[in-house]
């Protein structure tokens, strides 16, 4: 899955604090779930590619750190994030 410049961009005004926010944890967030929810899709059909489930695995872990890393930080942008449905992150 290769999202273009336009798409990442709108990503980033959406959930982050402008366009060109790529660095803000909740930019990034959105950005792996987004891949998560592309690379699960693609594991329904493909249930013996274990170089990709292997890859989401460590997609999941990344946005895991992040997440923890946002409670420590400020509970509020985390539950913030947590409260935006589209993500599909649960608690």
């Amino acid at each position: 899955m290769h999202l273009s410049t336009e798409e990442k961009q709108a990503i980033f005004e959406k959930y982050g604090q402008g366009k060109n926010d790529t660095g803000s944890p909740e930019s990034q967030i959105a950005l792996f779930s987004i891949r998560i929810k592309h690379l699960t899709e693609h594991l329904k059909e493909n249930h013996k590619d274990y170089t990709t489930a292997r890859a989401l695995k460590a997609l999941v872990g990344q946005r895991r750190s992040l997440l923890d890393y946002l409670i420590r930080k400020d509970i509020n942008r985390y539950r913030a994030i947590i409260a935006k449905k589209e993500l599909g992150i649960r608690k």
